[in-house]
């Protein structure tokens, strides 16, 4: 398995906005404390149908359009909406190997793994987004080692700060009980949601790739009951 600085086997910015399975093959580094286990897929499931814009605007409800096609910082977004009380909470970090159609957009050949990163976006204690992030070995690179430390503290906010950052193209999908991902980001909802939307955005840290998926859950602001 490869080894990184801060990644040791063991245990262990924007304006303010209005707004209306995989197995795990590696361990957690000590300082990250112990987080849950990442969360595996059984029984007949499928990829969620990503696709762009153009592909999916016929099917978005308006309540989720403006989460789904904003175009600046998610973390900075949910802070304003939330009014305080805002934070990450890690859900689980650890070596795996991508989703099919995850190992394709990120260039990886058959077999590689990646840090996959699981954390839920919270106002107060109520879980407004869950997020997915997955960087590949490959990617682990000079200041990008740092992206496996950050514990429970925004991705967001470190992505959108660094010049060094490419946002590349960004897929939509609606994920349903019967797709992957929806098991992960609807833990703990209760009653579980008919359908989730979300969406997942490639990144370049200088010139390696990064995708991070993005799956708004029912409490945040425009999507309640």
């Amino acid at each position: 398995m490869p080894s990184f600085p801060g990644f040791h086997p063991g245990y262990g910015i924007g304006d303010c906005v209005n707004v209306s399975g995989y197995a795990i093959i590696g361990a957690f580094p000590s300082e990250w404390g112990k987080p849950l286990p990442l969360t595996f897929q059984t029984g007949a499931v499928s990829e969620p149908a990503w696709a762009g814009w153009q592909g999916q605007k016929g099917r978005i409800p308006p309540a989720v359009r403006a989460w789904l096609l904003d175009q600046g910082s998610l973390t900075r977004r949910v802070q304003c909406a939330c009014g305080g009380g805002f934070r990450v909470r890690l859900l689980a970090q650890g070596w795996g190997r991508p989703l099919a159609s995850e190992r394709r957009l990120l260039g990886m050949r058959r077999g590689e793994i990646a840090v996959i990163r699981e954390v839920q976006l919270l106002c107060g204690e109520r879980p407004w987004v869950f997020a997915r992030t997955l960087i590949p070995a490959g990617s682990l690179k000079g200041a990008a080692r740092r992206l496996t430390r950050l514990g429970e503290r925004p991705l967001g906010a470190v992505l959108f700060a660094d010049r060094r950052v490419r946002r590349g193209a960004t897929q939509l999908a609606r994920l349903s009980p019967r797709r992957q991902l929806y098991a992960a980001a609807a833990q703990g909802l209760n009653p579980p949601p008919a359908d989730l939307w979300g969406r997942r955005t490639l990144f370049y840290y200088g010139r390696h790739p990064l995708l991070v998926n993005e799956i708004f859950l029912p409490e945040i602001p425009g999507l309640e009951p």
